[in-house]
Order: structure tokens, then sequence, then C-alpha cells
């Protein structure tokens, strides 16, 4: 009764504005008896009736809700998609308001103004400004609340909100809404699901909370500042089958309690700062299709259990510090499509087991520790499509078997102490588009079977490659990243070349190739592709002069990192290389270049490493070079540069302008003036 009387009067306020200024309300102390007070109140009371009901048909919406509502909107401060502009004194929010549904006696049941949402012919994507007025507490039939995707939405979510005790679903997530997550929420016992994920919401996660949502089948927290560790009540949420807290600054252990949550199918606490052992009691979570426990500080061995989740398809347990043996138990995994095991300290054997797993597409295993071979098991993975093995100790010969594997695409056994010789010849029969063998122990000259193949990305960096560059290399047409770096190849870069119609990324670096540097910088490409990211030229003995035109060449013209540095080039820096508007890195040290440092080069904006040491270099420093607005990295020691060193506000050493005997100028010594 007394939230209907308060709602009266804010009607009153809203329809009468300027009530305290008629002069009907000023009663007179003079020539008025009580019978005049009674009369001039009747008045009133008629014409307060008449004009906030009578000129309006019968209403559905209840008062308070259009109350509440109303006031909601007045905390608005900015609707630029006017997804409030229906909700009117004048009107009936339950039948002309947006976003406004009640139910047959006129409750709201329904508040739904998302931010994000879409039809058959579009989509809409706006935003609100403002903040969530207590006020919404009053719509005690609600149970529905989405005030999604507005972005703007700020300040803290009130803790008048724990009386909406009908309340199924609450979606406030993709704003800014600061402060903590209310421990009124424990008195919304009918809550099935609640999303505040991608906000700024900080402190605890109230552990009372979680005793109450019985019935909660959706939680997401993700994206925020959410700390301290996760509730072991969470094991009451028997209902639960969506369970989100990446992103946050989580800590402590993963509660056993977890363990109960028998329905669970997703779960992702990624991205936090989890510690301990992963939970035997993981193993009950027979129903958990995708589980990300990646990007924490997780310790110990994983769990036998493991072999628990009968439904399990994608596994990511990478970044953390996991160690010991992968459990033979894990072949027991009927579903499973990836494992994401990559970036911690496992060691061991590989269990022959894992080559049950038959459903497999995807096996990242990089950089841990594992040790001996790679089982031959392997060859049974019929769908795998990956296999990433980098970057561990593993040894002995790559079985035969593998040659079974019809679906790889991408193989990568780099770094590994395999001692490979030669890349076997079986090679040739797989469907590869990524063949990655760095520092595997590869010798000899490169094998006339690549010239047929199909791989769009080949790096046998760092290993003992000697011989030339074949002419057939025109043949590989697919190639889009070519690594040859750290061998001992040696000879002129063949015309050949041109053919690479679809190369981004190339780097030789660290070989002994000479000869000019035309055929790759007038390479031919295939719009939109085929043009260069990178090329890796340093440590070579590439010779004669840099063309003037290399940085109008169209295959150049997207290029971010040029390195040539080490080979006796001569000539000039071509003052066109300050077309090359996306170039954020070049090194042309060490060096045989004249002339100056084209002042052009400073329409390079986006450069933010520059590397001229040890050349002949001469003149000036020209001040626009030295004041590109993103330079992080520039050193021009060992050269012949004179005059004053232009201001500049990059953080610049001293050394970076060493060994220059005509320079001066901070951060060397000043300038003597005649």
């Amino acid at each position: 009764m007394r939230q209907l009387f308060k709602a009266t009067l804010y009607l009153i306020h809203l329809q009468i504005p300027n009530l305290n200024h008629i002069h009907l309300f000023s009663f007179p102390t003079t020539n008025m008896g009580i019978l005049g007070r009674k009369k001039s109140f009747l008045f009133i009371l008629f014409y307060i009736i008449f004009s906030v009901f009578v000129p309006r048909p019968l209403e559905c919406c209840h008062l308070v809700d259009k109350t509440s509502l109303l006031d909601f909107k007045q905390k608005v401060t900015s609707d630029p998609s006017n997804l409030l502009q229906t909700w009117t004194l004048s009107t009936d929010c339950c039948k002309s308001w947006e976003g406004i549904a009640c139910n047959s006696n006129g409750r709201v049941v329904n508040l739904s103004r998302p931010g994000l949402s879409s039809g058959d012919d579009f989509i809409i994507d706006t935003s609100i400004s403002g903040t969530l007025s207590p006020s919404l507490a009053n719509l005690s039939f609600l149970e529905l609340l989405d005030l999604s995707n507005l972005k703007d939405l700020t300040g803290p979510i009130p803790p008048e909100f724990g009386k909406l005790s009908r309340l199924s679903y609450l979606f406030l997530d993709t704003n800014k809404l600061s402060g903590s997550i209310p421990v009124t929420f424990k008195y919304l016992y009918q809550l099935k699901k609640l999303y505040l994920s991608d906000n700024t919401l900080s402190g605890t996660i109230p552990s009372s909370i979680f005793e109450s949502f019985l019935s909660l089948s959706e939680l997401g927290l993700s994206a925020n500042q959410l700390s301290g560790p996760i509730p072991s009540s969470i094991g009451n949420l028997v209902s639960l089958t969506k369970l989100d807290m990446s992103r946050n600054k989580l800590f402590g252990s993963i509660p056993v309690s977890i363990g109960r949550l028998k329905n669970l199918a997703y779960v992702d606490l990624s991205e936090n700062q989890l510690s301990g052992k992963i939970p035997n009691s993981i193993g009950n979570l027979s129903q958990v299709s995708l589980m990300y426990l990646n990007q924490n500080q997780l310790r110990g061995k994983i769990p036998s259990s493991i072999s628990g989740l009968r439904s399990l398809v994608f596994c990511r347990l990478s970044e953390n510090q996991l160690s010991g043996n992968i459990p033979p138990s894990i072949g027991n995994l009927p579903k499973i499509e990836r494992l994401i095991f990559e970036n911690n300290k496992l060691s061991g054997k590989l269990p022959a087991t894992l080559g049950h797993l038959v459903t497999l597409t995807d096996m990242y295993f990089s950089n841990n520790l594992f040790t001996g071979k790679i089982p031959s098991s392997f060859g049974n993975l019929k769908n795998l499509q990956i296999l990433d093995l980098s970057k561990n100790k593993l040894s002995g010969e790559i079985p035969h078997q593998l040659v079974k594997l019809v679906s790889l695409q991408t193989l990568d056994l780099s770094f590994n102490p395999l001692g490979l010789s030669r890349i076997p010849n079986w090679f040739k029969k797989l469907r590869l588009f990524r063949l990655l063998l760095a520092k595997t122990g590869i010798r000899g000259n490169l094998p006339s079977w690549l010239a047929s193949s199909s791989l769009s990305t080949l790096d046998l960096s760092n290993n003992g490659l000697t011989g030339k560059l074949p002419t057939w290399i025109g043949n590989m047409t697919n190639l889009s990243l070519f690594n040859l770096s750290n061998n001992a190849l040696y000879s002129s870069i063949p015309d050949e070349f041109k053919n690479l119609t679809l190369l981004m990324d190339l780097d030789l670096h660290s070989n002994r190739f000479s000869g000019n540097l035309r055929a790759i910088f007038s390479k031919n490409f295939q719009d939109p592709l085929g043009h260069y990211n990178s090329i890796d030229l340093a440590y070579n003995m590439f010779t004669g002069p840099l063309d003037e035109n290399s940085g109008n060449e169209p295959v150049m013209d997207s290029i971010l990192s040029l390195s040539l540095s080490h080979n006796p080039l001569t000539g000039h820096i071509p003052k066109s290389l300050g077309n090359l508007t996306s170039l954020q890195v070049i090194k042309l040290a060490e060096n045989g270049l004249t002339g100056g440092i084209p002042i052009e080069l400073g329409n390079a904006k986006e450069l933010k490493t520059i590397l001229l040491s040890n050349n002949n270099l001469e003149g000036v420093i020209p001040a626009q070079v030295l004041n590109l607005k993103d330079l992080q990295e520039f050193d021009v020691s060992g050269n012949r540069l004179s005059g004053s060193i232009p201001p500049h506000k990059a953080n610049i050493p001293k050394s970076a302008f060493l060994g220059n005997h005509g320079l001066c100028g901070a951060p060397l010594p000043p300038c003597k003036h005649t």
C-alpha cells in the first residue's frame, strides 16, 4: 500500500510538475472555516483524479511497476537508438512499451532492452548510458531482466535486486558495472540463468549466494576483476550446466565440491590465478563436453580420473605448471576431439593409449618435457588434423605408421632431438599444408619431392641443410611461410622464386646466400594474397645496391618487418622505403651503405625500430625520422654522421649515437658553437 501511495504521488508529480505553484494548493488561514477547507480539499482531489486518471482509458499496467520503470528511464543519460522512446507517462506500459511484457494482472514480468539484438533481416547494436535504478526492485513479479550489451551502464548492481524473488533470468553482461556482487542475491531462489560477464565487478564471490541457487543452470561471471577463491559452496549448484568464471583474478584451488555438478556440460575457469592440483573429483563430471582450465598456475599431475569425462570433446589445460606423466587412462575418452596441453612441465613418455582416441582432431603438446619415441599407435588417429609435439625432448625415428594419417594437415616436430638426418621419404604421401621440422637434425640437400607438395608453411630452420636453393622451389606455389634460416645453404636466389605468388613471410637469415635481391623484391603475387608481411635476409652474403624502387614494388606495400643486416650491401638507402606505410621494423645494420639517412623514411609513420648502425652513412639525422611517434628503438652508431642530434621524445640511449665523430647534442655532449 505504501508503494502504491508513493507511486501515485510520483505520477502526480510527473503529470503536474508545477503542483506547488497552483493557487488551489495554498490554504489561507483566514476567511475560511472548516467547511471551506473541506470544499477546497474535495476540489483538489477531484482535480487530481480528473487530470491524472480520467483523460486516459483504463490501464493494464500496475502503477507501482510503471513508476519503477519511469524512474529507471530517468536515470538514463543517453539513449542514442531510443530503446526507451515508447516508455511515456501517457501510454500503457503493458500494451505500448517496447521490451515490456505483463501478466494477466498487469504486473510486469519481462523487462528486455539488450543493446544487441537481431531479427530475420536486421541486427541492432547500440548502447545506453546511465545507472541501474534501485526502483527496479519494486517490479515484484519480474521473471526476466535483460539489460545486457548496453555497454555504458555504470555504477553498482543495487542490492535491492535481491527482492526480485520471482526472477528466473538476469542478464547484465557487457556493461561497465562496478562494485561487488550483492550478497542479497542469495534471496533469488528461482534464478535459472545469471550473466554478469564483461563488466568491472570486483571483490570476492559471496559464498552464500551459491547456497540458494538450486535451480541455476547457467552462470556467467567472466571478464571481470573478481578475486579470492571459488567458494566451495559451488557444489550446491546441482542444476548447473554452464559455468564461466574466466578472465578474472580468482586464486586458490579448484574446490573438490565441483565434482558434485553432475549436469555440468561447459566449464571455463581459464585466465585466472588458480593454483594447486586439479581435483580428482573432476572425473565425476561425466556430462562436460568443453573444459577450459588454461592460463592459471595449476600444479601436479593430470588426475587419472580424467577418464571419467566420457562426454569431453574439448580439453584445454595449457599455460599452467602441470607436471608428471600423462595418465594412460586418457585413452578412455570416447568423444575427445581436441587436447591442448602445451606450455606446461609434463614429462615422461607419451602414453600409447593416446592412439585409442580415434575421434581426436587436434593434439597440442608443445613446450613440455616429453621424452622417448613418438608412439606408433598414433597411426590409428585417423581423424587427426593437427599434431604439434614441438619443443620437447623426443628422440628416435618418426614412426612410419604416421603415413596412415590421411587427414593430417599440420605436423610440427620442431625443436626435438630426433636426429632425423633427412626428411623421411614417406612424408611425401602425407597431404600436409604445414610442415615444421626446425632443429630436428636434418642434413644435406632439400628433398626434391617438396616440389610437388601442397605445403603452405615450410619451416626447416636451425638444421644442417647444405647446397643450393633449387630452381624447383618455384613449383611450391602454395607457400605462404618459408623458413630456411640458420642452415648452410648457399647460391643466389633463382628467378623461379618469383613464382611464389602466395608467399608472405620469408626467413632465410644466417645462411650463405649471395647475389642481388631482385627476385625477392619483385616476385609475383595474387591479390589480395602474396604481399609480404616480413622478410629476414640478415647474416648472408647478398651484394650490390638496393634497388631505388624497392619500396615502390606492389609486393612490398604491406610489409611490417624488413631485416637485411649483416650483408655486404652497397649504395644508398632507397628513398622509396618511406612509402612503406605499414613498416614497423627496418634493420640495415652492418652493411656497406653510404650516403645519408633519407628524410623520406619519416613518412613510414608506423616505424618502431630503425637499426642503421655500422655503415658508412653521412650527413645529419633527419628530425622527421627521429621524431616518429611510435619509435622505440633507434641505432645509428658506427657511421660518419654529423651535426646536432634533433630534439626527440623517444628514450634513445647514448650508445645509439656513438662512433659518429661529427655528432653532438643530447644525449651526447653539447655542440660547440663558434
